[in-house]
Order: structure tokens, then sequence, then C-alpha cells
């Protein structure tokens, strides 16, 4: 078998010792005689699964008892109704645009009640965290509204907005748990879990329990009321029995590597291999301003300024590298490039490797 490195932004590479846990115990879970994908949500041995991987992910974010933890379905991107859906009382929230997934957001806030734009990086193609130390932020917002890190454009929030008072809401699929966060500073956090803790289709959602009430917008699925969720600890339905599973295994990986403080100095460490190298490459450059660099997601392309030359030698590298073993570096569909999504379990020398193989491709086309 020869594994290749993944660089895909999503659903995206898995610790390799999680895969193999979890295939030894595929047909037989720890001597239930059938696999976690057979079992029912109702049983014992189920419910000892996410309940443990609730715990184990209370103790890495050292997530306070008044904050509810939810295993959900629908991804990060039905979240995007959910919020306003639960949280728009006064029908009125903040959104903070730096990305695609804060404007998919933003849009779909404005199905609910009025969506007011606090500020926006688009003016420089989402290249940047806008100043966000002192909002005008209208008194009756119900919330306000971030993408923390911005899987698409490379982006990360190094300090979150000043919401003078207001409830803080963030999507933190593609940074969740890279690094130590004080969940006390959200009232809502929620991140798809493909990109950096398990298969797609759960959604993670801590929410403070205040939040959490019957006070929702008309018309709301009982299936989308947090409250239905919160009271039915996550199992209401039938949830993603499997992928919670791995998620939980993932939570035990973090754990033994040394927790999020370890986890941040890992991130730190691959990042700076590559950024370092696009910082001095003649042929590759980033596209993100430097104090805003996401740790997860490194969009880069070739410093070409004519466009035709510039996308023939862009596709040319993409189809080598792949060819190499470094697969999934195509930047997303609306905005070309490359992208190197280097998630937690991705291995330092995944990265090493990679800039050997930038430099060696720089000599070859100089």
């Amino acid at each position: 078998m020869s594994r290749v490195y993944n660089f895909s932004a999503g659903p995206a590479v898995l610790p390799e010792e999680v895969l193999k846990e979890a295939a030894d115990e595929m047909l037989d879970y720890q001597g239930s005689g059938q696999s976690v994908m057979e079992m029912s949500h109702r049983s014992k041995v189920y419910d000892n699964i996410i309940k443990e991987a609730e715990k184990d992910l209370r103790d890495l974010l050292n997530i306070p008892d008044n904050y509810k933890v939810l295993f959900l379905q629908g991804g990060a991107s039905q979240f995007f109704a959910e919020v306003p859906m639960n949280l728009m009382k006064n029908k009125k929230a903040g959104y903070i645009l730096t990305g695609q997934w804060a404007k998919k957001a933003f849009a779909e806030a404005k199905i609910y009640g009025e969506a007011v734009e606090l500020a926006s990086s688009a003016d420089k193609t989402f290249s940047y965290i806008p100043d966000c130390s002192d909002l005008d932020i209208p008194e009756d917002l119900d919330y306000v509204y971030i993408c923390e890190n911005n899987t698409i454009y490379g982006t990360k929030y190094k300090t979150l907005p000043n919401t003078k008072g207001h409830i803080l809401v963030s999507d933190v699929s593609s940074c969740f748990l890279s690094e130590p966060m004080d969940v006390t500073k959200y009232g809502v956090v929620y991140g798809g879990v493909q990109k950096n803790i398990g298969p797609a289709g759960v959604v993670i959602a801590i929410i403070r329990e205040d939040l959490i009430t019957d006070d929702v917008l008309p018309g709301t699925p009982t299936m989308l009321k947090w409250k239905t969720q919160a009271d039915a600890d996550s199992l209401y339905n039938t949830p993603p029995c499997y992928n919670i599973y791995i998620c939980g295994k993932v939570f035990k990986w973090i754990k033994k590597m040394g927790g999020l403080s370890a986890m941040k100095e890992h991130n730190e460490k691959k990042a700076k291999i590559l950024y370092d190298f696009l910082d001095e490459s003649k042929l590759f450059m980033g596209t993100v301003v430097k104090e805003d660099r996401s740790l997860m997601n490194v969009p880069f392309v070739c410093n070409i300024e004519d466009k035709e030359a510039k996308d023939a030698m862009e596709a040319k590298f993409i189809k080598e590298a792949a060819a190499a073993g470094f697969v999934n570096l195509k930047g997303h569909r609306t905005v070309g490039g490359m992208r190197a999504s280097i998630y937690n379990a991705m291995p330092i020398e995944g990265v090493e490797k990679l800039v050997e193989f930038m430099k060696k491709f720089e000599k070859e086309n100089a």
C-alpha cells in the first residue's frame, strides 16, 4: 500500500493511527460482535461512545458546564440557517465578510431577517482580515457572526472582533482543534468536522445554555431547533453514528499528541516551512498578508504576469505534483491557483517533501 500526501481542504487527511484502529474494529467493536456502523444509537455500547467523545472534547477545549455540546447532521452549511432560526429574536444580525463561507452565511441570514454587513475584506479579494477592534455595531443586533478561518482564501482571525457586548457566533470548521481557544468568548462555536476532525456528515456545535430556548423563529423545523437536540443529548433521531465514533478517536489522538497547545506548536512548524519557502521563491507566491495567514490553509499562485502562461504553469504543477504523490493541491474553483491544506493530521514530513518537490519544479521550470 502506498499512501499519498493528501492536501485536500475537506474531506481531508485523518491520522493514520485512527484509521488503523477503526479498521481493526470494523467487524467487531470491543467484543460487541458488530461494527459501529451497524449498532443501534440507543444501545448502551453506542451511548458510551458518544458520551466519551463529548467528555474528551470538553477536556480538550476546557468547555464550561454552562455550554452544551451537540453532534448534529447537516454540516456547517445547514448551520448558516440554524443560527438565525435560533438566535434572530430582533430579526437583525451583523456579519463580517472575509470569504466565501461568510458570504453564504450572510446571504442565508437575509432570508430570516435583516443582515448587516459590519466589515468586509472583499476589496482585496479576501486576502486579509479587516480591523474589527472598533466596529460600528447597532445596539439591536441579535449576534455578530464570523468565519474564523477562511478555507478558500487562507486567512485567520488572530484577534476576535470587539462585539461590544453582543453574542459572538463563529464558524470554526477549518481551524477546529488546531490550537487552544477560549470557549467563553463565544455564544456559539460550530464547525463541520470533515476538515480537521473526522469524516464528512457531522457538525459539532458548542452553544451557551442560555441561547438554547423555545423562542425561535416561527416555522423553524423541529429538527433544527437547538433545544430539541440539546434536550435529547444529540440523539433526537439517528445521528451519524460512525462518523461521531471516528471524531471520538481523533479527540483521543489529539490528547495523546499532547493536547491543543502541542497541536498548535506542530501546526506552526509545518506552516513555517511552507510559508518560508513561498516568501523566498521566485516562481511561487502566497496570496495572503503575512499577519493574517492561516496555519491550516495555504493558498499560493505562480508569480507570472501573463495569465495564459500562469494558468499553464499552475496546471502543469498540479498535474506533476499529483503524479509525485501530492494530491488535491488545486485551488478552490472560485479562485484558482493552488492551495495546500495542512490540517492536524498532515505530518511535518508531508510539508517538507512538498517543499522539496516545489523547489525541484521551480528549478526545472525557471
